[in-house]
């Protein structure tokens, strides 16, 4: 049977620190609430799962968030190797199906993380596309590294170099719905609820 494990990367809220290309257009304050109620939406969608969590924070452990799962300091120097160590951490802890995802999401949901387990049925990778360009999700069944080494972090191409580079090495990927996060003024626009947070 296979061993789930949802990997949850959380930057820490510190004020500014978190979504500093909003903050440009709405302030350090108001990106800092709109990040705190992003991380909630995220803590809320992963009650209820069955598989097991692990979070990983950015510089130090919050204990009042996600009280009953593990928690750890992310480990690399750039953002694939932060993301490869967790997922070769679970990997050498005997996990068998592995999904990472961030925590500044406003859709998403437990429904988005079962798929995203779903496709690693049938495939040996699986991405949640991001509107942006690169992806809010990635699962694997094995560890493949390609997937970390030498990539241009948030640029619009992201994702589909990184799917190329899996076609050329056959490695079967699935991809499920493309969501939007919120990374400027245009994209919280998108979302009254989270706009009527900034004063």
């Amino acid at each position: 049977m296979a061993k789930e494990l949802l990997i949850i990367f959380v930057k820490n809220i510190k004020l500014g620190k978190v979504k500093t290309r909003l903050a440009k257009t709405v302030g350090n304050e108001n990106a800092f609430t709109i990040y705190k109620a992003l991380v909630k939406v995220t803590e809320n969608a992963t009650l209820k799962l069955s598989q097991d969590i692990r979070v990983y924070f950015s510089d130090a452990i919050v204990e009042e968030k996600w009280p009953n799962n593990f928690k750890t300091v992310q480990k690399g120097s750039d953002l694939g190797e932060r993301m490869s160590n967790a997922f070769q951490d679970g990997f050498d802890d005997g996990y068998t199906e592995i999904v990472l995802i961030g925590s500044d999401l406003p859709n998403i949901s437990k429904t988005v993380i079962n798929k995203g387990f779903m496709s690693l049925k049938q495939s040996s990778v699986v991405f949640g596309p991001a509107e942006d360009g690169g992806y809010y999700l990635v699962g694997m069944s094995k560890l493949q590294n390609c997937i970390f080494e030498d990539k241009a972090w948030s640029t619009s191409n992201l994702l589909d170099e990184t799917l190329l580079e899996l076609k050329q090495k056959k490695i079967k990927v699935s991809l499920i719905e493309s969501l939007n996060d919120i990374d400027t003024f245009e994209d919280l626009e998108d979302y009254p609820e989270f706009l009527k947070l900034i004063s």
